[in-house]
């Protein structure tokens, strides 16, 4: 009886009375694919715009990698291909190579990993029809904030901007203009004894807080 396969991962399986004095061999193989499959770490080259990413039976091969970390020149968005489409995967994906990444396994859905970005997915395995799902798109980040979002993705607006507004801010620098419900105000300081005055038209600066010589003697002849 010839030796088999597992159906995922290619590891093989040594029939009684098979491979002897290569039995060990086979089993190191075995072993450094199990490595690969609980903590291995996969550089991965791209180029152009398209990958095949495959596991093969009874050998290393990259499809065997944990987390994979792609790389290379790509030309554009590159669609990486996990064959065969049969096996069901997860991988732990970063995308260093400069552009998207689109992880395709058969004709169903797949998942874009834009470039500078990580992502864990599962490739179903279902043959032709065999789809990808981005797991980490449906996580639970309803307590984080991702920073390059700009507090975009709060849940309430006026409840972020409530919080800000309670947040003490130590002596704060502002530059260019600062706009307060459409009117601009200057933001360095002005000199002694003036204040902000407006010109009518949206924008208010510093100015005299006081009553023009003329106008003053005009109030003391009236009023004495």
């Amino acid at each position: 009886m010839a030796s088999t396969y597992t159906v995922n991962s290619g590891i093989e399986l040594v029939a009684n009375g098979e491979q002897s004095g290569t039995w060990g061999d086979t089993t190191n193989v075995n072993l450094q694919i199990v490595d690969r499959l609980t903590n291995g770490v996969g550089a991965i080259t791209l180029s152009g715009t398209t990958h095949t990413l495959t596991t093969t039976d009874g050998s290393l091969s990259d499809g065997h990698y944990k987390v994979l970390v792609f790389g290379g020149s790509p030309s554009g968005t590159n669609t990486v291909t996990v064959t065969p489409n049969d096996q069901d995967k997860v991988f732990f994906i970063k995308n260093s190579s400069g552009q998207s990444v689109i992880i395709k396994q058969g004709s169903g859905a797949t998942v874009t990993v834009p470039n500078g970005e990580s992502a864990v997915i599962f490739c179903d395995g279902a043959g032709s029809g065999a789809a990808v799902v981005n797991l980490s798109a449906t996580f639970d980040l309803t307590t984080f904030l991702e920073s390059a979002n700009n507090l975009s993705d709060v849940a309430n607006a006026a409840t972020a901007r409530g919080n800000l507004a309670a947040a003490p801010l130590a002596s704060p620098t502002f530059t260019g203009t600062v706009r307060i419900g459409g009117v601009a105000y200057p933001t360095s300081d002005g000199s002694s004894g003036q204040a902000l005055v407006t010109n009518g038209s949206g924008t208010v600066s510093f100015g005299s807080a006081g009553i023009s010589t003329g106008k003053a003697i005009a109030m003391a002849i009236v009023f004495g």
